[in-house]
């Protein structure tokens, strides 16, 4: 009997491998009919969406807004479903990604029915009201995703159902309940939260500082308070910016050898930056700016090479700069270096200069003396150089040239001196240029014709001289000029308002003569469109000079539409184009010799804010229309006569008129003139007063002799005091 078995067992075995052999035979002779009959992707592609899901989604659907109309829902297969995944075995829906679909409306309770939903990002749309409760009944949740919308109300307790979550980010809503208690121990899983952006107050839960899972704090921009605590779990992104945190720094020693990102800026954070911030060995970006941290660094406060960012900006920091920052300078990667606005003293140590990788270098608002490093050019990739509100002293260094990449040179408020170097022509990526506030002399260097990338130029407050050049012309890309109060001479050039993209033309303080170029007013946009050409950001807040994941230089200058040719030697008439500049929000022109009559298209200055016309020769009748938008107006000493009328809104303009004797200007009582309070032309009055101080001069002579004569001579005529005086002398 085992015998018999054992033979129909080897008999079986046999069969079956003769059976498989010839079953792959026939696979390989017929490849293309076997893909046909079975093509697993194309079975599981034509499985359809499960009807209840279907269902679910279309609900959902109907209560949403969809301008763009990208929700294309359309067929039962799930693939024609536009940012929904499915199972290939039972088509429940497992994702569900709407991101930036610009959707508004409510979420609705529909949408808890796909229960399978494994993640669910809805983020970048325009969706409002509260979380459905019925979330919770996502049991597989693992990606939940409502950043960047107008949700509000408090966040469901239910949501503590979801324990397999790994990710949950509610991020740029407008949350302004307490943090949810329950918020660090409802999943063991939970590797990234992010709810900044938000109102959320209070204190940051117990639960939260010890979930070892957490790997992604991001609780930026919120009004949460209390002491900073620390964290027990290891950290990799910690993102606390823009609160109202107080206490000092902790150590955070469990995120030694992970954190990568800590961000403390803007809070209230006290004492000194501990050396123990120094050895998270893995820290990549590290801002503490825009807090009360003091005292001096420590020389031992220095960071690994993997460092890029290091902002210690906007404190109360003092002493000495760092010299050593990154264990070693060759190897460095330390991109960005901000220690402006504190209160560092002494010179600029010699080893910022071995940063070799370093493009951003911010040391302003300090009390920083001596000269700029010789050796700065050593910086190849700096992009940005801002050394402004110092006391540093010397010249700008020719070795300067070698930052070839450098777009921002700001070293304004200095007691820089010297002249400009024409070698400066080879900094043809510079954008902005601003040593204003120093002691710079000379002319402007015809080479710098070869900057022409120039959109900020601010030469102001300094002892420059001579005649514009044409060196100018070649800044096409020119939005801000500022030569004023230097010594510059000789007459305006016909293409100084010729640049395309102009916003501030300042020319004040100078030593220009000659008259005012007529008939080259029409080319900039901004001067013409008025309020139909936006300005440029950056003259507002930010130029764009990407260095790095949200890094750009942070460069302030007013955005008015401006011309300004006050206190110079101007004279002749003023042009008629000048004032039919639609866009033109401030205008000066005081304090010049100009005469003439004000061109009658005044009224066509649609943006003008501010006209300032003063102490001219202007002559004729006030214009009896304005602008709308003029808020400030000044047409003082000056040779104006007529009638100004009082319904014409020119009473909201006290003391405009000034100076103009000839002027009626009517009172807003009696409809009577004001002419006695007026004070006369200023030549006049100057002419007067020196007479009456000759007079003045003349009559109090005599009548001090004159007084003295009488004293002396009653005075010894009296025996007692005739005694006196003779005793003194014997």
């Amino acid at each position: 009997m085992e015998a018999r078995w054992g033979f129909c067992l080897k008999a079986c075995t046999i069969f079956n491998f003769r059976f498989m052999h010839l079953f792959l035979l026939l696979l390989l002779s017929f490849p293309r009919t076997f893909s046909s009959v079975v093509n697993v992707d194309n079975v599981f592609d034509e499985i359809p969406l499960h009807i209840q899901d279907r269902a679910s989604l279309l609900l959902f659907k109907s209560q949403l807004r969809d301008p763009t109309q990208r929700l294309l829902w359309v067929g039962s297969s799930c693939t024609n479903w536009t940012g929904v995944s499915c199972s290939r075995w039972n088509g429940r829906v497992l994702a569900l990604n709407l991101t930036g679909f610009n959707l508004s409306g409510q979420l609705h309770s529909s949408l808890c029915k796909l229960s399978f939903l494994e993640t669910l990002n809805l983020s970048h749309n325009n969706l409002d009201g509260l979380i459905p409760a019925c979330f919770s009944s996502f049991w597989n949740m693992k990606n939940l995703d409502l950043s960047h919308n107008l949700l509000s109300g408090v966040i469901p307790n239910t949501l503590m159902k979801l324990s397999r979550l790994s990710q949950l980010d509610f991020g740029h809503n407008l949350f302004d309940e307490m943090l949810p208690y329950w918020i660090g121990n409802f999943s063991l899983k939970l590797e990234k939260l992010e709810m900044g952006y938000n109102s959320f107050r209070g204190e940051i839960p117990e639960h939260l500082l010890h979930l070892r899972s957490l790997k992604y704090l991001g609780l930026s921009h919120n009004n949460l308070s209390g002491n900073l605590p620390d964290f027990g779990q290891s950290l990799e992104h910690l993102n606390l910016e823009s609160n109202s945190f107080s206490g000092s720094l902790p150590c955070l020693s469990s995120s030694v050898e992970s954190l990568s990102l800590l961000n403390f800026a803007e809070n209230s954070l006290e004492g000194g930056v501990p050396t123990c911030i120094s050895s998270l060995r893995a820290l990549v970006h590290l801002n503490l700016s825009f807090n009360h941290l003091s005292y001096e660094i420590s020389p031992r406060f220095v960071f690994s090479n993997r460092l890029v960012v290091l902002d210690l900006s906007y404190n109360r920091l003092s002493g000495n700069l760092p010299r050593k920052i990154l264990e070693s300078s060759e190897k460095s990667g330390l991109m960005v270096l901000d220690l402006s606005h504190n209160q560092f003293s002494g010179e600029i140590p010699l080893d910022f200069t071995e940063l070799k990788s370093l493009q951003a270098l911010f040391l302003s608002n300090n009390l920083l003396t001596g000269e700029i490093p010789s050796r700065i050019g050593n910086l190849t990739y700096l992009q940005v150089i801002d050394l402004s509100h110092n006391s540093l002293s010397g010249s700008i260094p020719l070795n300067i040239v070698g930052c070839f990449q450098l777009l921002a040179l700001i070293l304004n408020n200095n007691n820089l001196s010297g002249e400009i170097q024409p070698e400066l022509d080879a900094l043809d990526s510079l954008k902005i240029l601003d040593v204003s506030n120093n002691k710079i002399s000379g002319e402007i260097p015809l080479t710098l014709a070869g900057c022409k990338s120039l959109e900020v130029v601010d030469l102001s407050y300094n002892n420059l001289s001579g005649p514009l050049n044409d060196a100018l012309t070649k800044w096409s890309n020119l939005r801000y000029l500022s030569l004023a109060h230097n010594k510059f001479n000789g007459a305006l050039s016909n293409w100084i308002f010729m640049f395309e993209a102009i916003q501030t033309i300042d020319l004040s303080g100078n030593k220009f003569s000659g008259f005012i170029p007529d008939g080259i007013f029409n080319v900039s946009l901004h001067f013409n469109n008025g309020g139909e050409t936006p300005k440029m950001p950056f003259l507002d807040s930010k130029l764009s000079v990407v260095m790095g994941d949200d890094l750009h230089l942070n460069y302030n200058l007013s955005s008015t539409v401006t011309i300004d040719l006050s206190d110079n030697l101007l004279h002749g008439e003023i042009p008629d184009g000048l004032f039919g500049l639609h866009g033109l929000e401030y205008l000066n022109l005081s304090y010049n010799f100009l005469d003439g009559q004000i061109p009658a298209n005044l009224q066509s200055m649609w943006s003008l804010k501010i006209l300032d016309l003063s102490h001219n020769s202007l002559s004729g009748q006030v214009p009896e229309k304005l602008s709308g938008n003029l808020t400030q107006l000044n047409l003082s000493f000056n040779y104006f006569s007529g009638i100004v009328n009082k319904t014409k809104g020119y009473w909201r303009f006290s003391g405009a008129f000034a100076g103009n004797p000839n002027l009626c200007v009517e009172s807003s009582g009696s409809g009577g003139c004001l002419t006695k309070n007026l004070p006369a032309e200023p030549e006049r009055v100057y002419e007067e007063r020196k007479e009456d101080g000759l007079i003045s001069v003349w009559v109090f002579s005599v009548s001090a002799c004159v007084s003295f004569y009488f004293a002396g001579v009653a005075l010894f005529c009296s025996s007692r005091t005739r005694s006196f005086m003779l005793h003194t002398i014997v």
